[in-house]
């Protein structure tokens, strides 16, 4: 029987297959911890990070205190990276959950994703 840790990784390496980054329509991913969440945006043809965002970024920590709640927060980060990416003239990206449902604060951090202005 499968743990649900192997069963994320399995799912992860089957997505991670089909899925790859470009410097025009990089590779957003998504890693969650039990109190914070981060999410990259990935050019998979160099192997670098384009831009990175996650609740422990000093820029949005006053507007996520005033969030309630881990999915809040995560929310607040979308929208706060998807302004980045704008800004840097990225407008299209390539979801990459990691495995996790997309569901609770991986859902949250796609709405903001897509409120903020970017495209997948």
């Amino acid at each position: 029987m499968m743990s649900k840790k192997n069963s994320r990784e399995r799912i992860k390496r089957k997505i991670r297959g089909k899925i790859s980054g470009t410097s025009e329509v990089p590779r957003l991913t998504v890693t969650r911890s039990l109190n914070q969440i981060y999410a990259q945006l990935i050019d998979d043809l160099t192997g670098t990070t384009v831009l990175a965002g996650s609740s422990l970024s000093k820029d949005i920590q006053d507007e996520l205190k005033k969030a309630n709640g881990k999915t809040a927060r995560s929310k607040v980060v979308g929208e706060y990276l998807a302004k980045k990416a704008i800004e840097k003239k990225i407008e299209t990206v390539v979801f990459d959950r990691n495995g996790y449902k997309y569901h609770g604060r991986v859902k949250a951090l796609a709405d903001g994703l897509r409120e903020g202005g970017l495209k997948f």
